[in-house]
């Protein structure tokens, strides 16, 4: 692939990655936007090279999984030789992330309590999504937020086909579930 297409690709495809690597990184933008940044040096200067196997985007999206899980694994690295144990960190960062995705979901012209009521529900369905295990809360991402296929999402994950079913279909069977038992009985963000 030439320079200029890739440029041109990545550029296309840069809001999803970056969403992706939101996924990949906790919530967390900082390490979201360090992760993606990593991962178009490896992709710029011919550290990982695409081949055609896949799409673009799906391949894309498995460089992004594979920089981060390395930048994760680096940092507590770090955090062992430097720091100690005690300060791995804790359930405390997805809490930050998540109050700094929330901000004023009122409309303009609208009911204020219905941006507000808005705004909890989406609260309450990033939080029971992100309390999913890991592959379950990935496959539903990229199904949903990606459009991604179920058989791109495997490929992503480094998995088979009919894993990722499973964990696509566990975990939207777990979501919906806990959406329910919080009141949320609304179900069509989970037909799909």
């Amino acid at each position: 692939m030439e320079s200029s297409d890739l440029h041109d690709q990545l550029e296309a495809l840069h809001p999803d990655s970056f969403g992706w690597a939101l996924v990949c990184c906790a919530r967390d933008p900082d390490q979201a936007q360090t992760v993606l940044q990593a991962a178009y040096l490896k992709i710029l200067r011919g550290k990982a090279a695409f081949q055609g196997k896949s799409s673009f985007k799906t391949w894309l999206f498995g460089v992004i999984k594979k920089t981060a899980a390395e930048q994760r694994r680096r940092r507590i690295l770090r955090r062992l030789r430097f720091v100690g144990l005690e300060d791995l960190g804790g359930p405390g960062r997805l809490e930050t992330a998540e109050q700094k995705d929330q901000q004023a979901h009122a409309e303009p012209g609208g009911a204020p309590d219905l941006g507000v009521y808005r705004g909890e529900i989406q609260r309450m369905f990033y939080g029971e999504l992100a309390a999913l295990p890991g592959r379950q809360r990935e496959t539903l991402h990229l199904v949903f937020y990606q459009d991604l296929t179920l058989a791109e999402a495997a490929q992503v994950l480094g998995v088979s086909l009919g894993s990722a079913r499973t964990h696509y279909e566990r975990g939207k069977k777990r979501l919906k579930a806990r959406l329910i038992e919080l009141g949320v009985t609304s179900n069509a963000g989970l037909e799909r």
